[in-house]
């Protein structure tokens, strides 16, 4: 299976809210899409079905792929405290989410394309895997060489969201990832223990 490419504001539609952001389009229709899209007498969904979507909309929202998702999950297990919390918490340690965090990339997936075409430092060494998991105290920055980008000053400039587990210098164009976050500190609107209950079946 391939990265989805396709049309963001279908899969926005079929969770019912902008998984990807601002989405001019969802709020016309945020409805789920195909024929019967506006029949508010759906069918209920089964227990499955809503755990299913859950894991879904976690993968479509950090861009990440079955494979990854599950080996993720078994980090998570494997690890102390309460798993769903740990999964979302490794899923906003991967370099890709906190460049978006940072506000250096608009969207994740511009974040990730970033990231591949190694325009990040991690604690002043190139890195260009998306998926690398960052580290309390790790000092994520713009390579000297792309600090000129305008993609990236669009996107800085533009950005207004402050989170209490990452520091920023504008000037530096580097930021630090001081802390694993809470899960009241993740913005997200994921239940994960569906996604537990999921994979633990």
């Amino acid at each position: 299976m391939a990265r989805y490419t396709g049309p963001k504001t279908k899969i926005a539609r079929k969770f019912g809210e902008a998984i990807y952001g601002d989405d001019k389009a969802f709020e016309k229709r945020n409805y789920p899409p195909g024929q019967h899209g506006a029949n508010k007498r759906r069918g209920k969904k089964s227990e499955y079905a809503i755990q299913l979507m859950e894991k879904q909309k976690a993968k479509y929202t950090y861009g990440i792929l079955e494979k990854q998702f599950r080996n993720m999950f078994k980090r998570a297990t494997a690890a102390q405290g309460i798993t769903g919390e740990v999964l979302l918490q490794l899923c906003e340690s991967r370099l890709d989410n906190v460049v978006f965090r940072m506000g250096v990339a608009p969207t994740r997936s511009a974040a990730r394309q970033l990231v591949s075409h190694r325009h990040i430092t991690v604690n002043g060494e190139l890195v260009n895997i998306p998926s690398y998991n960052l580290k309390a105290g790790d000092v994520v920055a713009v390579r000297e060489k792309s600090k000129s980008l305008e993609a990236i000053d669009r996107s800085l400039s533009s950005s207004s969201n402050v989170y209490e587990w990452i520091t920023w210098n504008s000037e530096k164009k580097e930021g630090t990832y001081v802390s694993v976050p809470a899960r009241i500190q993740i913005p997200e609107n994921i239940n994960e223990q569906f996604i537990v209950e999921l994979y633990s079946k």
